[in-house]
This record gives structure tokens, C-alpha cells and sequence, in this order.
């Protein structure tokens, strides 16, 4: 069973930090592309960061540029998305998500939803 699971979700003051991270189960990691994205009620969601686990220089949205950075582990089972410099427009629920490599081959499809297939559930970050 496929599964990807986030935390380190939760509340700061803006201009603070987290960080959160993203596990995954049940799939072999060594090549897929993996992706952070964001959502507030009432609007799409948002790519933010991806990355693809055999290596390569990451994407980031404009949003976030600057002040999130996107990685893994040596054992690439667990992603991480640390988030500095937080603004009150970063709250939203923070998703992770695996999909095929090629994912990763073109910043808009790595930062869009479409070719993602496995989602973990969510964790809520608040910055007020």
C-alpha cells in the first residue's frame, strides 16, 4: 500500500520558520518526481517545490523562491520542505506528492497537479 505522510505542520508568528517533513511507504523512492504543494479554501492548488529523487536542481515557485527550500534524505523516504521567512499568504494546508519522473523533466508540470498520483493527507500551517 502506497502511502506518503506529512507533518511538522502548525502555528508561527510571521517571519518565522518550519519545517515540515513527507514519509513515504510502499514504493521504491529512487526515481520519482516529488512535490510540495498548498491550498486555502476556495482555490486551486498550488505547486510550490518539487524535486526529483534521482538528482537534479529543484523547482520552486515565485511565491516561495527564497524562502523554502525542498530536500530529502540520503534514503530518500522522507522529503522536507523548510519554510523561512513565513507570511501571513503561507497559510494554507501543505500537501506532498509523488508521481513519475518525468514529473520533473519541465518546471510546469513539475509545479502542476496534474501527473501527481500519490497525495499524502495534509498538514496545516498557520502564520499569524
Amino acid at each position: 500500500h502506497v502511502q506518503l505522510v506529512e507533518s511538522g505542520g502548525g502555528s508561527v508568528e510571521p517571519g518565522g520558520s518550519l519545517r515540515l517533513s513527507c514519509t513515504g511507504s510502499g514504493y521504491t523512492p529512487s526515481r520519482y518526481c516529488m512535490g510540495w504543494f498548498r491550498q486555502v479554501p476556495g482555490k486551486e492548488r498550488e505547486g510550490i517545490a518539487a524535486l526529483f529523487t534521482g538528482g537534479m536542481s529543484p523547482y520552486y515557485s515565485d511565491s516561495v523562491k527564497g524562502r523554502f527550500t525542498i530536500s530529502q534524505d540520503d534514503a530518500r523516504t522522507t522529503l522536507y520542505l523548510q519554510m523561512n521567512s513565513l507570511k501571513s499568504e503561507d497559510t494554507a494546508m501543505y500537501y506532498c506528492a509523488a508521481g513519475p519522473a518525468a514529473t520533473c523533466m519541465y518546471s510546469t508540470q513539475a509545479l502542476g497537479v496534474i501527473d501527481y498520483n500519490i497525495w499524502g493527507q495534509g498538514t496545516q500551517v498557520t502564520v499569524s
